[in-house]
This record gives C-alpha cells, sequence and structure tokens, in this order.
C-alpha cells in the first residue's frame, strides 16, 4: 500500500451546510483542490456514518486523493444522522433519495464546481447511488456503487431466498444504535445538540422489527429496487463487488440488465473497498475509478469502453481457514457474450452420488432432518474482511457435512474452472407446511477436507414466488429451484465436489417453526454449474498498487479485538455463537474526540428445537472531549414460536453517567410462511 501525503494540494472545508427545500439542512465535509486553474467537477458521498468522527480516517483516505487529483469532494450525511438536521426514517427512505437531490444540484452550482457530479459508495453509499440515479438528476453522470443491490428483498441483510437472514438483527441491531447518537455540539452548537439528540431519540424506531413485519417482497422492498425498472438509470455505472460480500450477484445483474454502460469488478474480498481489499490482493481502485471520473466527468477517453465487461479474480484452492489475509489466483477478463455463453456442465444425483452422465430408472429416496445446530461451520452472511482480528470465512465443513444429505462426484480428471451463478435442481417433499433448504457446493479434498465454495437457501414455501409464497403440502414432491451464489474458482483436479443439502442452516438463518424430514428424489435431481474450459484472461486485466492519501492522526489508547465462540452446553443440549467486536479506544487528533464502542451478539438454540433460537444483539457508543460525553447503549432481542416472533429493543442514553433518555420497544408479529 502507498500511502501519499497532499496535505499541500487540498483544502478541507470542516462543515458546510447544505440546504433543503423544507427548511433542514444537511452537514457536509469538503475536500477541494487547491488553486485549480478551473472549476472542478464534484464527487458525492452520502451515508449515514458520521463523517465528523465516524468514517473519517476512511474519508480522508480517498477523498483527499481524489481532490489531489483534481475533484471536488463532498462526504454527506443523511438527514437525522451525524450532524445533519432532522430524524432517520428507514434504510433508503424516500425523502433520503429527494434530499439527495437538492445535494446534487447545490455541488453542481457552486462557484468550484464544473457542474457535472459523480457518485461513490459502499454498501448504503452503493445502495443509494443507484437508488438516485434513477431519478436521473441532470447533473449526476457517473455512478461507482461498491457491494450494493439491485434488490432490496432478494439480495439484502433481511431476508435470502424467502429465508429470514439474522442479519436483519444484527445489522438491524447496529443501526438501532446508529440513529441513535448525538450531533457534535461543536458543529450544531452547545444550544441545540441536546434539543437534536432528545429529537432522534423521541422518534426513534426499532428497525428490526419494522423490517420483520415485511416478510414478502411487498411494496415496501420495492421501492428502491432499481430491478423494477432497468431502464431507469441512464448514467454509466462502475459496479464492484468481492467473493465473499453478501452482495455479489448484483454486480452480475448490473452488468447484465442496465442499458447505460456498466462493468463490473469483483475480487477475493469481502465488505471492504478494493484499495484495503481482504482477503487480498487489494488493488489500485482509486486509479480505476479516477479513470471513470475522468472518462464520464472530464470527457477525457481513458479507455474504460475497451475494458472487459467483467473483471473477475479467479480463486484458486485454499484449505479452509478462518479468514484469509490473501487468496491464490488471477484476473481473467469476460465480455457479456462470454458470461451470457458460458458452458453449463450438469451433474446428476444418482444415490449418494453426482456425475455427469443420468442414471436410468428410479433410486431410492435420500432422507434427511437436520440437527437445528446445522450451519455453524458456515461464513458470515457478509464477512467485512478486517484481517487478523476477523475470523469470518466458512471453516472445514466436514462436521455440518455429517448433519446434511452429502452427494459427491467421483475425482475430477482436470481441473473445473466455476465461473457465475450455478444452480440446484431438486425434486422434494417436506413432512410439514414450512420448510427450508439449504445448499452448499464444497471441493472434497483427497484428504477428506471439505471447503465451501459457495452456497443457496430457499425457503420452500417461497418455491414459486418471493410476493406470494403458500406452505406446502406434506409429503407431496415439488420441483424447486435453488440459487447458487456466485463464484469464479477452480476446482483442482483429483478433487471431489460435494453437494450438501440440509433442513437449517443456523445462524445465517432462522429456524422453520418445528423440525422437519426431507425426502428427496435423487432421479430427479441435478446441478448445473457455469465453467470455462480453461481460465481466459486479457492482458488488460492489471491493476496498479494499491494506494490512498495520507488520514489525520489517531492516538490508540485501547487496540481494536474481536473474538467469536462456539459454546455447547452437553446437559442442556443449547448450542451459543458468540462475538465480541470491540472497537477499541481511540482519540481522533485533528477534532481532540475520544471514541469508544463494541457490539456483543448471540445467536442461541436447542440441538432438536428450534423454538429455542434466540438472537441478542447488545451495542455501547460513546464520545468524550472537555465536558462532553455522550454513550448510548442499545439492545436487541428475538425469540419465537410457532406462530409469531417477538422482539424487544431497549435504549438507554446517558450524558457521562447521568441518565439523558429512554426507549423500550416489545412487538409480537405473526410468522408469515416463515
Amino acid at each position: 500500500m502507498i500511502v501519499r501525503d497532499f496535505s499541500d494540494k487540498v483544502e478541507i472545508v470542516e462543515l458546510a451546510w447544505i440546504p433543503m427545500p423544507d427548511g433542514r439542512k444537511l452537514a457536509a465535509r469538503l475536500f477541494l483542490p487547491k488553486h485549480p486553474k478551473s472549476a472542478v467537477p464534484a464527487l458525492l458521498e452520502y451515508i449515514p456514518y458520521r463523517r465528523r468522527d465516524g468514517t473519517r480516517t476512511g474519508d480522508d483516505e480517498m477523498h483527499i486523493w481524489f481532490a489531489a487529483h483534481g475533484y471536488g469532494a463532498a462526504r454527506v450525511d443523511i438527514a437525522g444522522m451525524g450532524d445533519s438536521d432532522g430524524v432517520v426514517e428507514d434504510e433508503y427512505a424516500v425523502r433520503e433519495q429527494k434530499d439527495a437531490l437538492t445535494v446534487i444540484e447545490w455541488l453542481g452550482a457552486q462557484s468550484w464546481c464544473s457542474g457535472n457530479v459523480g457518485m461513490i459508495g459502499i454498501s448504503w453509499g452503493g445502495f443509494n447511488g443507484l437508488q438516485i440515479a434513477a431519478h436521473r438528476p441532470p447533473r449526476l453522470k457517473v455512478v461507482v456503487t461498491m457491494c450494493s443491490t439491485d434488490d432490496r428483498y432478494a439480495c439484502d441483510a433481511h431476508y435470502l431466498g424467502g429465508c429470514l437472514l439474522n442479519d436483519n438483527f444484527s445489522w438491524g441491531g447496529a443501526f438501532f444504535n446508529y440513529a441513535a447518537l448525538p450531533p457534535d455540539p461543536a458543529m450544531v452548537g452547545e444550544e441545540r445538540w441536546r434539543d437534536m439528540w432528545k429529537e432522534r431519540i423521541e422518534q426513534h424506531v426499532n428497525f428490526p422489527e419494522r423490517w420483520l413485519q415485511h416478510q414478502r417482497r411487498d411494496d415496501y422492498w420495492k421501492q428502491g429496487s432499481i430491478c423494477e425498472n432497468w431502464n431507469a438509470i441512464a448514467c454509466p455505472v462502475f459496479a464492484v463487488g468481492g467473493w465473499l460480500d453478501g452482495y455479489t450477484q448484483t454486480v452480475f445483474r448490473l452488468v447484465e440488465n442496465l442499458k447505460s454502460p456498466c462493468k463490473g469488478l469483483i475480487g477475493p474480498w469481502g465488505h471492504k473497498e478494493p484499495q484495503r481489499g481482504v482477503p487480498g490482493p487489494a488493488i489500485g481502485f482509486l486509479q480505476e475509478c479516477l479513470r471513470w471520473w475522468d472518462q464520464y466527468l472530464k470527457g477525457q477517453d481513458r479507455g474504460i469502453s475497451r475494458d472487459p465487461d467483467m473483471r473477475l479474480w479467479l480463486q484458486e484452492y485454499e484449505p479452509p481457514l478462518p479468514h484469509f489475509l490473501e487468496r491464490r489466483g488471477r484476473w481473467i477478463g469476460l465480455s457479456k457474450e462470454a458470461l451470457r455463453n458460458l458452458e453449463t456442465r450438469r451433474f446428476h444425483a444418482r444415490g449418494r452420488s453426482i456425475a455427469i452422465k443420468a442414471v436410468r430408472g428410479k433410486a431410492a429416496p435420500a432422507i434427511i432432518s437436520s440437527p437445528q445446530t446445522t450451519g455453524l461451520k458456515a461464513q458470515e452472511w457478509c464477512p467485512y474482511g478486517q484481517g487478523k482480528i476477523s475470523a469470518e470465512s466458512a471453516t472445514d465443513q466436514r462436521e455440518d457435512d455429517g448433519l446434511s444429505l452429502c452427494l459427491d462426484s467421483g475425482p475430477l480428471a482436470r481441473p473445473l474452472n466455476v465461473v457465475g451463478e450455478g444452480q440446484v435442481q431438486l425434486r422434494i417433499a417436506a413432512d410439514r407446511p414450512q420448510a427450508l433448504v439449504a445448499v452448499r457446493l464444497c471441493d472434497l479434498a483427497e484428504d477428506g477436507t471439505s471447503a465451501l465454495i459457495t452456497y443457496g437457501l430457499l425457503n420452500l414455501s417461497h418455491r414459486q414466488s418471493h410476493e406470494s409464497p403458500s406452505p406446502l403440502t406434506p409429503g407431496k414432491f415439488y420441483d424447486v429451484v435453488v440459487t447458487l451464489k456466485p463464484i469464479a474458482q477452480v476446482v483442482p483436479k483429483g478433487h471431489r465436489l460435494r453437494l450438501a443439502i440440509s433442513s437449517a442452516y443456523w445462524p445465517m438463518v432462522w429456524p422453520s417453526p418445528d423440525s422437519v424430514t426431507l425426502e428427496l428424489d435423487t432421479a430427479k435431481s441435478s446441478i448445473d454449474l457455469p465453467i470455462i474450459a480453461r481460465p481466459v484472461g486479457t492482458s488488460r486485466v492489471s491493476f496498479e498498487e494499491a494506494e490512498h492519501a495520507k488520514p489525520g492522526s489517531i492516538t490508540v489508547i485501547k487496540p481494536a479485538r474481536e473474538s467469536r465462540q462456539i459454546l455447547h452446553d452437553v446437559g442442556s443440549q443449547i448450542t451459543r455463537f458468540q462475538i465480541e467486536s470491540d472497537d477499541g479506544r481511540y482519540i481522533i487528533d485533528e477534532i481532540e474526540t475520544e471514541i469508544a464502542s463494541h457490539r456483543h451478539k448471540e445467536y442461541e438454540i436447542h440441538r432438536a428445537k428450534p423454538a429455542t433460537a434466540r438472537t441478542r444483539i447488545a451495542c455501547h457508543q460513546e464520545y468524550r472531549r472537555g465536558s462532553w460525553n455522550p454513550k448510548v447503549d442499545t439492545e436487541v432481542s428475538v425469540t419465537s414460536d410457532r406462530t409469531h416472533f417477538h422482539i424487544k429493543g431497549t435504549l438507554r442514553a446517558f450524558e457521562g453517567e447521568t441518565p439523558f433518555a429512554s426507549r423500550d420497544f416489545a412487538q409480537s408479529i405473526l410468522r408469515d410462511n416463515l
């Protein structure tokens, strides 16, 4: 990583107020080139995560770099977050999008701006970049979207394959805390900050509860899902993701479906920007973005149209580890046409194996009733790729394999290069009206090591529709398709493929109301894998070394740490997956602000009793500067029975040790085919 000092080339405006039509103001931090020869384009990053003290270091690294290369950058907090006026309504609210239209117009009208605006963002900022582009603001000319989605229901932290993800509560518990944090009195004034804080708490929402009230793909989720109208986006889009990230399939869908110019890039990374991508290799992503800015904001030909439509990191086999700092492999480039015409290799199920050739005749049915603890060896739904302090990747799958129905191929006669989104066809029956199926594709090495390649989930009541699910008829066979998360990976010669099928996948997925027995008709089941005959690359698929600008200094008081533990009580048969994420304690020297935060996550279940499922997410955040010492403690807890979810939330805010405000939430929500 190259770190460049641009302090003599960039001017930073700590606070700029952007007025909204209704009288509210949004807080921005501006990064401007010193002494530009002419007006420059503007870049917008628009997220809720406190530009003053939350994302400051990362903002410095990226936006100072862009400003030093001839662009004005604005980091703007959405309404109700950081120092911006108002109250946050929800994820990706319509008002958030409309506010952004005003922000873009304001940026384009500044004396330092040429009138052209680009957007960049990861996760929330990647989401709203696409959503705002769909409104077609005239000044918005290009969007760089990282780790984002085109479908808020089918590809986000709430539901996957119609299954309820525990990330609905873990991410929701974190957001529940973020939205209750106060503004900074140095920005909004000593007389005003408490009133703003109290308003945020008084109008606070238990967001995971709200999301749980929408268990189908209804209008709530369709709002902000740009797949509802691909033609709405007219500006060019650079779509970026990682194989470990939870949103990988969106990159493929954007490249395939957008009518405007769109290119895709997927590396081995988790939920991280590619210049800091983990697992590595990280790349010179800021330089790649600069090519896009120059091309579409300054009208320079930087060769974007000549890039492959999709640049992918083709991973080599690695024995499974809880985290990787690097993944072996190579970059390959594919056109849209090549992606559409990938060879499909079909493996037919036969008995307890899979093979290229189908076997005629009726096979004996295969039956599986997985313990509720199946899935403890899975990766996180969305690993953040935090390196040595994190253990988010899938470990050896043999323990989960032993709790699943496994169909193995013979040893491969030659390497198999799997590239893209596979599909598993199952003829399946369940003994209950509500059931889920989890499917894993694993690489089985000669020594028996089972390494996860990819996986897919399906709530069987959603087998035909996420909008209109219907319960199963117990004992009846259904033909269903489970889509696998996209991947690009080499399965070596001599290794076997394993298709592992289970009726539970905890703690990634909330369990079905009852323990379920699945019956598989193997004679009518198969898996289709997209492959390329040999690794195909182009000489153009290369990147400069990763670099970023030098950020402001940080004084670490207590270093960050993270731990993951699986605790099993033999007598009670209760298993608890416990995660401690401590960001440590540090001072942002430039603003003399001390910050401490930590999160505690628990996922608990009995081996044979789905009704014992319990999730608890506790978060703490505090700030200290002089006499200013706000603290926020929150907790979200969830249980369920056969008919309802039961969700509670608590919020306690303090000034020092003195209570400032509190809220309590409790709701029981009917299970709707979940």
